[in-house]
């Protein structure tokens, strides 16, 4: 998060805190974040709250849209805390796509890490199909991939025995 951000927040929890928030200020950061933010998530925020805090800066502004106003300005502060909250750990790591077979294996609800034999892929898939076969409520194409998924994993069977 960027010095910018930093001070954002600040000033936003400031607004907050008061007794009567100051709405045309909150209207003005709110402008300011829309225009320069530097996350897609920060602009979209701001700019979805930018109309009704504008509109609770309007004198004699009802409750219900001073009330409205109050919880955009809560989403706008959950993002700006959301930037701000360091990530520990391996979360900004890409997940890394899986092979087919890994897909067919998850398509059906199979343990990735061990051989399977054919009987237990045709478990797999039966419990599997129950819900996803057209005449059960599923679709067409979501069947056909798992009855694909099937005929790829058990051809892996035989190949490995030859």
């Amino acid at each position: 998060m960027d010095s910018k951000s930093g001070e954002w927040q600040l000033e936003l929890e400031r607004i907050w805190q008061a007794d009567a928030p100051d709405w045309r200020e909150a209207a003005r950061l709110a402008e300011v974040m829309a225009r320069t933010g530097a996350e897609l998530l920060l602009r979209q925020a701001a700019a979805q709250a930018l109309p009704i805090l504008r509109h609770a800066a309007a004198e004699g502004a009802d409750p219900a849209i001073t009330d409205a106003a109050r919880r955009r300005l809560g989403v706008i502060r959950e993002v700006l805390h959301t930037l701000a909250t360091p990530k520990f750990g391996r979360r900004d790591i890409p997940l890394q796509t899986l092979a087919p077979e890994q897909r067919h294996r998850q398509l059906l609800g199979l343990p990735l890490d061990r051989r399977l034999s054919a009987p237990e892929i045709h478990r797999a898939w039966k419990r599997a199909a129950k819900s996803a076969h057209p005449d059960a409520g599923g679709s067409a194409q979501a069947f056909l991939a798992l009855s694909a998924a099937r005929e790829a994993l058990i051809a892996e069977v035989r190949f490995r025995r030859v």
